[in-house]
């Protein structure tokens, strides 16, 4: 049987350039009506017994090249279990091999989290006790923007992510926090649902997320440049969100992503909005100690540089929500490679380990709730 390269699914993305003997050229498809893209996922069939050589042959112009050197991409048999391979990256081209006795093989940049899962948590979550599901609007390709209120406390947490859609880790996060949050018989979760109620964004890029998209919605717009002025006909999906915040206030958000180039679990903060006041921002930073003192997981040595005063770009959403609320705001940052600091050699960052960093983000926040 020949090989065939299949991306024509849910999340999928690859474009196949040529198969010549043991070797196949792909390309990364761009976001539409954009220039970004780093995203792939995608299955070959036909290949049992045979060691292939995969090359992507346009990453040295993806969004990110700096990110692939020391990345390993995911692989899949059962598309439950996702391995680390290992992963070369030379002259703009990432390439790898892979020899399996299966009849399918899947491969992606990292374990995927589809519209389907994204789907039956939000049926699954929605079932639960003490849970209020609203839809806050729609996408533009109208999918629901879904949030979960849960808790009657008078601190008003926002929980949201996946405005880049490609970072998957980041609604594997989510799903980790919503077990927890709904998990009755925790104490953790009692403490919390006393002193705060929170709103849960699981998935804020549904359309990007099925297209296959690194970053961006169905126009072709990054989500996190929007949150000055988000307007209907280029991101409702901020918009909808921006303005249920309005409606009930902000005392604490976080906004989970994942970063292509950083070995490490790290926030960013608000530094530079122009109502920074130092008060504030050491309820920000006693959350990242915090943290990194709770689990092994996270780190503060490592991240982003910090802007300087009254220089944050306000379109992005942990400043604005930190400027319009003067909340505790926060981005969370996981790898797409893995946490050096607490490596596994065989999974990397997984799934598994996104959803108990979500856990053990709840469990600090249960410590300073009282603080925020």
């Amino acid at each position: 049987m020949s090989i065939q390269i299949n991306a024509a699914f849910d999340g999928g993305n690859i474009r196949l350039v040529a198969i010549t003997g043991d070797r196949i050229d792909l390309e990364i498809a761009q976001d539409h009506q954009s220039d970004f893209f780093q995203w792939f996922y995608f299955r070959v069939a036909g290949a049992k017994g045979r060691k292939i050589t995969y090359r992507i042959v346009n990453a040295g112009s993806s969004a990110y090249p700096f990110g692939w050197p020391g990345y390993k991409t995911r692989v899949s048999t059962d598309r439950i279990d996702w391995r680390m391979i290992e992963t070369r990256y030379a002259d703009g081209v990432l390439e790898f091999d892979w020899e399996g006795d299966s009849e399918l093989v899947w491969f992606a940049y990292f374990a995927p989290y589809t519209m389907e899962r994204h789907d039956a948590l939000v049926a699954a979550t929605a079932l639960q006790p003490g849970v209020i599901h609203r839809q806050l609007g729609l996408s533009l390709d109208g999918r629901a923007i879904d949030c979960f209120s849960i808790g009657d406390g008078p601190k008003q947490v926002w929980l949201y992510a996946r405005q880049h859609p490609g970072e998957s880790m980041a609604e594997w996060w989510m799903e980790g926090a919503l077990e927890r949050l709904t998990d009755s018989g925790d104490p953790v979760t009692a403490t919390l649902l006393a002193k705060a109620t929170f709103h849960v964004v699981p998935n804020m890029n549904p359309d990007g997320t099925f297209r296959g998209h690194l970053r961006t919605n169905a126009a072709g717009v990054n989500l996190n440049r929007e949150w000055h002025t988000p307007t209907a006909e280029q991101s409702p999906e901020v918009l909808c969100v921006r303005n249920a915040m309005d409606e009930t206030g902000v005392a604490f958000a976080m906004d989970v992503h994942g970063d292509e180039a950083i070995p490490a679990n790290f926030l960013a903060g608000f530094e530079g909005i122009p109502s920074w006041t130092d008060e504030l921002g050491e309820k920000y930073y006693d959350f990242a100690r915090r943290l990194a003192a709770h689990t092994p997981d996270f780190q503060v040595e490592k991240g982003y540089e910090k802007s300087s005063p009254g220089k944050a770009n306000l379109s992005m959403s942990t400043n604005q929500v930190a400027e319009r609320f003067g909340a505790v705001a926060m981005t969370l940052e996981m790898p797409f490679k893995d946490h050096d600091a607490n490596a596994d050699p065989e999974f990397g960052w997984s799934p598994e380990r996104s959803k108990q960093l979500g856990h053990s983000c709840l469990e600090v926040l249960a410590e300073v709730i009282d603080t925020i």
